[in-house]
């Protein structure tokens, strides 16, 4: 833990972790330790004997492809904002070109 950050308990699958974190950053950690309990216990399922090391690994894995999805989404808004904003400016030109 660096000389700022604070020790914080998190509880995921019924086990204690403790992480250190920077005081604005404890919110978004419980947030994602939450999230992360919740995504652990869907792929667990009722199989309780399930390892926790293969859940954590499947979890991992399902996040890991939303967010290359969502990375994937983001990019494409981008672009097509990128043409939009062109396709305006070249509007504009046209129409600054067209005026008296």
């Amino acid at each position: 833990m660096s000389a700022s950050s604070t020790p914080v308990t998190i509880r995921i699958l019924d086990r204690d972790y403790t992480v250190g974190v920077d005081p604005a950053e404890r919110d978004g950690l419980e947030a994602a330790a939450r999230t992360l309990d919740a995504r652990m216990r869907e792929i667990r399922g009722g199989n309780r004997t399930a390892s926790v090391d293969r859940v954590a690994v499947l979890t991992a894995l399902n996040l890991a492809h939303e967010l290359l999805l969502l990375r994937k989404q983001v990019s494409q808004q981008e672009s097509d904002l990128q043409r939009t904003l062109a396709e305006l400016n070249r509007r504009l030109d046209h129409a600054l070109d067209q005026a008296p």
